[in-house]
């Protein structure tokens, strides 16, 4: 799969310390009354199967996936939902997600999505405030849902599925379409209110306008598929991360339905299901995160299986291992693998991964996305730094986030007054404009005034055949201000000891990167997308001290 060139040289100045893309900029929609869902359905294709479900072969196809939105929307606007008013979505990956989603934007309505694992606390929590007028769920939760006080919609998990037990969704989706009421909605009105994934804090709530995300499927979804010399509407992906999250909502429920491509659904993620589904639907590209990928090489080492379509993985969310990308590359040899960099504070935009016969940086995130900015920011003195030189990344763009919710000073201390986003992350860019992430803001060490990176230990703790994965973190020291802390899973039938995995580490590193204390543990705590949970450590660390 064969990446097109970049046409611009051009991309640092020196004098300013900006980064510009390296690709040529792509003019953006200036009908400011142009909302998300129509700027959607406006694209042309020949797509023909919008949306598979894996497991029963069910589909929805292009004209299908308009009028059930165009019904639901109706079905909405007859229970009472208006313009402005919150939608919570509580939903596991369906092909009814994208139609719920798409139909609750096309009121001018407001979505609101999290894990539909959360507990009924952590949901009355986070929407506290929001005016929430109704809640999508799946059946099982509708029951946890009434102290929200709110109706609940109970959701079907595939098409096959016994109408008697959905009543409320099956009449709103039957609803007769009138889409004469539909409201003027503005570029600049908020679309959507996604929480972060707090691990390093608590979570905020990113307010994203329809224009923020026409701009995600401009500079991220359409571009990227332009970089290459085929047909996107014959490409073919496997959804296995989640919607609700905003990497698996760009893509699955928003980018793909306007380039035509297919969509085959897993509700949840299982690697053997993965793989039949895989084959069953020849999927060409499979977007996913880091633990989705570990386990797809544990599976092809235990069935040698061969997935003879598969064109591109894509990973994003969080930063792959070297050990892991040289484990896929060794086992999948035929297939592209590309990362990425975004947060949910720019709507995923920021940069992507492009492979050619002259350049494969297979560590690297990639390049900046057209219309895309960056800074690389010393932490210490704020100077703007060149290539080659490590520090905080800025982003700016049109698909940076309009501000965080009712909290004026939170979204000053992270977008400054000329529109830079401060994305607390820790990188550079290489002299071919590549972009490497080396770990986030608040997880690096300062060991007597030297910053240590705990992704780069980790790197190499995980290089030792004797550890299977680990953690670093930080331990508050009277003389060295902190010292870093290796949290070590261990292979089962191994012996090595603590000292001698720091004698190992002290072997390959500068001695103030030294890990100073380990710890065994049975497993690293992480999110959905693979980020280690060091606060968590961290807190856990603290406790046994006591």
């Amino acid at each position: 799969m064969e990446a097109l060139s970049h046409p611009n040289p051009n991309w640092f100045c020196p004098k300013t310390g900006i980064y510009t893309s390296k690709h040529s900029p792509i003019p953006l929609t200036q009908n400011r009354l142009q909302d998300l869902v129509t700027f959607l359905f406006s694209k042309p294709h020949k797509g023909e199967k919008a949306l598979i479900d894996s497991l029963s072969g069910l589909y929805f196809s292009y004209s299908d996936v308009r009028s059930k939105v165009e019904a639901l929307v109706s079905g909405l606007h007859q229970v009472g939902i208006l313009k402005g008013q919150v939608v919570l979505i509580l939903l596991p990956n369906s092909i009814f997600f994208p139609i719920v989603l798409l139909s609750v934007l096309s009121l001018g309505a407001i979505i609101t999505t999290m894990n539909p694992l959360s507990s009924p606390q952590e949901i009355k929590k986070l929407t506290a405030g929001l005016n929430i007028g109704l809640v999508f769920a799946q059946l099982e939760k509708v029951g946890t849902l009434d102290s929200l006080g709110v109706p609940v919609v109970s959701v079907p998990s595939d098409l096959n599925y016994d109408s008697s037990k959905f009543t409320f969704f099956d009449k709103m989706i039957s609803c007769k379409q009138q889409i004469t009421f539909r409201p003027v909605i503005q570029q600049s009105e908020t679309a959507a209110i996604l929480f972060t994934s707090g691990t390093s804090g608590f979570s905020k709530a990113v307010i994203l306008t329809h224009g923020n995300f026409i701009a995600m499927v401009e500079l991220f979804v359409r571009f990227e598929a332009s970089q290459y010399e085929k047909e996107s509407w014959k490409d073919v992906y496997l959804a296995t991360i989640p919607m609700f999250h905003v990497y698996g909502m760009s893509l699955f429920v928003f980018g793909l339905l306007s380039l035509g491509s297919t969509i085959v659904v897993m509700k949840r993620f299982d690697a053997h299901e993965a793989i039949r589904a895989m084959d069953r639907y020849e999927v060409t590209h499979l977007p996913l995160v880091p633990p989705i990928m570990a386990a797809l090489i544990k599976r092809k080492d235990a069935t040698g299986c061969v997935l003879r379509s598969l064109k591109q993985v894509s990973c994003g969310a969080a930063p792959l291992s070297q050990k892991l990308i040289e484990e896929f590359l060794c086992r999948f040899e035929h297939v592209d693998l590309i990362q990425g960099y975004g947060m949910t504070e720019s709507t995923a935009v920021g940069t992507r991964g492009f492979n050619n016969k002259n350049c494969k940086k297979y560590t690297s995130s990639g390049l900046l996305a057209p219309n895309m900015e960056a800074k690389v920011v010393d932490q210490e003195d704020g100077i703007f730094l060149p290539p080659g030189k490590m520090g905080e990344l800025w982003l700016r763009g049109p698909a940076i986030m309009k501000g965080y919710l009712n909290d004026e000073k939170g979204t000053a201390s992270i977008i400054d007054r000329n529109g830079w986003l401060k994305t607390g992350d820790i990188g550079y860019f290489d002299h071919d404009g590549y972009l490497f992430i080396v770990d986030r803001l608040k997880d690096v060490i300062k060991y007597k005034g030297f910053q240590v990176a705990p992704a780069d230990l980790e790197a190499v703790l995980t290089s030792n055949t004797e550890i299977i994965d680990a953690a670093v973190t930080s331990d508050l020291d009277e003389e060295a201000g902190e010292i870093p802390v290796a949290f070590v899973v261990k292979r089962h039938d191994s012996n090595i000891s603590a000292a001698e995995i720091v004698k190992f580490v002290a072997k390959k590193v500068a001695p103030y990167k030294k890990v100073r204390r380990v710890v065994f543990v049975q497993s690293i705590p992480r999110t959905p997308a693979g980020k280690i949970m060091r606060r968590e450590l961290r807190n856990c660390y603290c406790a046994s001290k006591l």
